[in-house]
């Protein structure tokens, strides 16, 4: 059995995100995955580590909004080990505020897993929005 290439893995990942499924993106982490947030926001740091992202980060995010987290894919772009997601976020904050980031997500994969991703969006909306990251 070949193994699926990149871009087929990356968008089966953000397919799902967009029905607010996030089991196939859990799946296709490897155990030393880091998830870097840019920006200069209590948001911005690097989650380093399968058990970090979703302790610490998707824990804050359910704690905040309100249903499963929705994040549609809108351009996908690969290139050896590299993939670029271009998307668009659809969520609402516990209290009832819409929460619509724009991102650009750059994942590297090695062995069919998802070894990095680097997320750019408008972590000043997310302050506004979300308040800030604790600690």
């Amino acid at each position: 059995m070949t193994q699926p290439d990149n871009r087929t893995i990356v968008t089966t990942v953000f397919n799902a995100l967009a029905e607010g499924q996030s089991k196939p993106l859990v799946d296709a982490m490897a155990d030393d995955f880091s998830w870097t947030l840019t920006g200069a926001s209590s948001w911005s740091r690097t989650f380093a580590g399968k058990e970090a992202v979703l302790g610490s980060l998707f824990k804050v995010l359910r704690e905040r909004l309100d249903g499963r987290i929705k994040t549609r894919p809108r351009r996908i772009i690969a290139e050896g080990d590299m993939v670029v997601v271009e998307a668009q976020g659809d969520n609402v904050t516990l209290a009832g505020i819409p929460y619509r980031n724009s991102y650009c997500f750059v994942l590297r994969l090695a062995g069919g897993k998802l070894i990095s991703l680097t997320e750019y969006c408008d972590t000043e909306l997310a302050v506004r929005t979300l308040g800030e990251y604790p600690g």
